[in-house]
């Protein structure tokens, strides 16, 4: 799975779609293509996962496609704390 977390993690920083790069979605056929499989089990999704933030990115499973974004998205998010759950 670290070459396809590679190749998702290169196509992050590459133009295509109308934007120069970021974050995009991609076909589970497509991943399945890349990792030459017929089937991704869970296991290979979370191997393929652990790659992907090792590498500062962030893969996300729905179902029908993976979401790739990058983990830094995630820092500028604001945080729920105990005061704002009363």
């Amino acid at each position: 799975m670290n070459q396809v977390a590679e190749r998702l993690c290169e196509l992050y920083g590459r133009p295509f779609g109308g934007k120069d790069r970021g974050r995009f979605r991609i076909a589970a056929k497509l991943v399945r293509s890349l990792a030459g499989r017929q089937r991704l089990y869970e296991n290979d999704i979370r191997e393929l996962t652990r790659a992907m933030l090792e590498r500062g990115y962030v893969l996300i499973d729905m179902d029908g496609f993976f979401v790739v974004l990058s983990a830094n998205t995630f820092t500028n998010y604001r945080r729920a704390n105990d005061d704002c759950l009363e």
